[in-house]
């Protein structure tokens, strides 16, 4: 049954995804990049919307009173990747426009990637590292300013349920140098989404947002650190039963030994 479910909601993607695309495409010219971002935002509202109908798939959110609440507030959204669900999710439920950063062969993907093109986002080559961050930060500092947040995946990758990557430094090296917080997110989509896989699962999948950690004053890999802490203690508490049990610090022995 969970393949069927898994079938169906592909073809639903597929059938809805491609003549709005085109029409992404076409309207691009004659509306603003904030209408045309709601406009795709709708599309993913309708992918989230068939993951439940179809798939079964519900999100259960908590802390959305730690997002900054300004029509300009800046900040950078740091998100658990564990499959393609939150990439679907969080322009559903944030009520900010969000910017991804992402490498730009994506612009490649037929229908989606050409409705990517005509948003503003980053993307970027990552053969040359240092030009690609330095546009990130600059488009990251304009986008910002006109109160867009910038979401970024720290683990780079989709990481599978239970595991944790390496997170990168990218995400807190911007919030440093634009001057604002970061938000960590975790989310336990695995649960029902394994990563890379074809066959979905019904069920919960828990996001839970934390509260905003100032960046001034900080240094990148210090900051990332305390976002990973969060965010892997969250994932902890979240989808306990994903995570091996934390062993028992081992005790001293209370008899000393006996001297010779």
């Amino acid at each position: 049954m969970n393949f069927i479910r898994s079938v169906l909601h592909i073809l639903w993607m597929a059938i809805t995804v491609i003549p709005w695309a085109l029409f992404v495409v076409g309207i691009s010219y004659f509306v603003s990049s904030t209408t045309l971002y709601w406009i795709c935002a709708g599309w993913l509202r309708t992918a989230v919307r068939g993951g439940t109908w179809i798939l079964g798939i519900r999100n259960r959110v908590q802390g959305m009173e730690n997002l900054p609440q300004g029509s300009k507030d800046p900040a950078v959204l740091l998100v658990k990747h564990q499959s393609t669900w939150e990439t679907f999710v969080m322009p559903a439920i944030m009520p900010h426009p969000l910017a991804y950063v992402f490498k730009k062969e994506l612009l490649r993907v037929p229908f989606f990637g050409w409705a990517m093109g005509r948003l503003d986002m980053i993307h970027i080559d990552r053969s040359q590292r240092a030009r690609a961050f330095a546009k990130v930060v600059q488009q990251g500092r304009r986008l910002m300013a006109q109160g867009v947040w910038v979401i970024m995946f720290p683990e780079g990758t989709r990481i599978p349920r239970g595991e944790v990557g390496e997170y990168k430094t990218g995400g807190t090296r911007l919030a440093i140098a634009a001057g604002v917080p970061v938000i960590p997110i975790a989310v336990t989509s695995g649960r029902c989404w394994p990563s890379k896989a074809l066959i979905k699962r019904p069920g919960v999948v828990d996001i839970s947002i934390g509260q905003p950690i100032p960046s001034e004053g900080r240094q990148a890999d210090e900051l990332m650190a305390e976002v990973q802490q969060w965010i892997e203690a969250e994932m902890r508490r979240l989808d306990p039963e994903a995570y091996p049990p934390v062993p028992a610090p081992a005790t001293a022995s209370a008899t000393a030994p006996e001297q010779g």
